[in-house]
């Protein structure tokens, strides 16, 4: 383990005690009427850019703040390490959320010495004294000004793959190709709905039909991506795309975490492991031996041990569930995948397929 990580580890053991999962802002505020969960918009939504209106990149000056345990902030950390914006953007670790929500790390930035918090949501309120949401993760801040740029988690690396292009590394992927982006758009749409927010619909439903159906929804789309992965490295082919970051965000934390839940809600014999997948697997296995999980995202998926020895476990796990042994789930996760000769088909019949794009305007 590297020093990063034992002061990492130490963060986090000086964090708040998490909320009980019974009383997160989610279930209180974010339900419809008949008991499924609806997630909260993205409030600070300026997109970088030239742009009228937008936000002109400059390495350096921003910070992006999120938990590494968190999702759609990981999705930004993968981007930002395969475009080579690790420089460019620093990254700020937030360590807990307790009443008063998320808390930034002490280390690594001067963000708390210059605005006198460290209370990701007094950044908000400072940004916009009427707001009345919860802070989220990730959000990228002015380190300049300690003011909220985004926290548009959806749009965040779309602008990291194109307005910051002119700093990406020599040969970086261009995970944004024009030509596939009606296609891409749209698929990331289906991920957010059925997958990367698929199991908070479950875990978040106070009705158990919402969760039963949601859950259904979910495992149907992990099919789906199983037969269309047979034939395709990637999910437009051989070309890795912003689409396979966005899976990879749920995939990799599913095991370990929201599964664990989802079956003491719904039941351990009908819960659908990753593996019941062989090409999702796989195929989530070769964009882990491929740069997808540094490790730090490791120690945070809760299969590699910190300097203590201990291992976190998931967010979402209850207590006493017997999880595998991570040794044993790393070791898996480093299984040869065998998917080196694959190309296959961009075109699918999933969203976007057949140019039913061209109904759609999404940005």
């Amino acid at each position: 383990m590297t020093s990063i990580t034992a002061q990492i580890e130490a963060d986090l053991k000086e964090r708040p005690a998490p909320v009980a999962t019974g009383t997160f802002p989610e279930v209180n505020t974010e339900q419809t009427p008949d008991g499924a969960f609806r997630r909260q918009r993205n409030w600070f939504t300026k997109r970088f850019g030239d742009g009228p209106g937008q936000v002109r990149p400059e390495p350096g000056r921003y910070y992006l703040l999120g938990s590494t345990g968190c999702g759609w902030n990981r999705r930004q950390l993968i981007i930002r390490r395969l475009l080579g914006l690790t420089e460019a953007l620093p990254y700020v670790l937030l360590t807990g959320r307790d009443e008063q929500g998320w808390r930034l790390a002490a280390h690594g930035h001067d963000l708390i010495d210059r605005f006198g918090s460290d209370q990701l949501n007094s950044f908000y309120e400072r940004t916009d004294p009427g707001y009345r949401g919860r802070g989220t993760s990730p959000t990228v801040i002015d380190r300049e000004t300690g003011l909220v740029v985004t926290n548009n988690y959806h749009l965040l690396g779309l602008d990291l793959e194109t307005a910051w292009k002119p700093f990406h590394a020599p040969g970086a992927p261009d995970l944004y190709p024009e030509d596939l982006r009606p296609e891409i758009d749209l698929l990331n749409q289906q991920l957010f709905d059925d997958i990367n927010n698929g199991t908070y619909k479950v875990i978040f439903a106070t009705n158990p039909g919402a969760a039963a159906a949601a859950k259904g929804i979910f495992e149907a789309r992990l099919a789906d991506y199983d037969f269309r992965l047979a034939s395709r490295r990637y999910l437009f082919g051989d070309r890795l795309t912003d689409s396979d970051v966005r899976l990879f965000q749920t995939l990799s934390s599913y095991e370990r975490s929201y599964r664990p839940r989802i079956a003491t809600i719904l039941g351990e014999e009908e819960t659908a492991h990753l593996q019941d997948y062989p090409n999702l697997w796989a195929y989530a296995r070769d964009l882990f031996a491929n740069g997808f999980a540094d490790e730090h995202e490791q120690y945070f998926l809760g299969l590699v041990p910190g300097p203590s020895g201990d291992h976190l476990a998931g967010g979402f796990v209850p207590d006493g569930y017997p999880l595998p042994d991570p040794a044993d789930d790393l070791a898996a996760w480093r299984r040869p995948h065998g998917r080196e000769t694959l190309t296959g088909s961009p075109l699918y019949s999933g969203p976007g397929g057949g140019g039913s794009y061209e109904l759609w305007h999404l940005l």
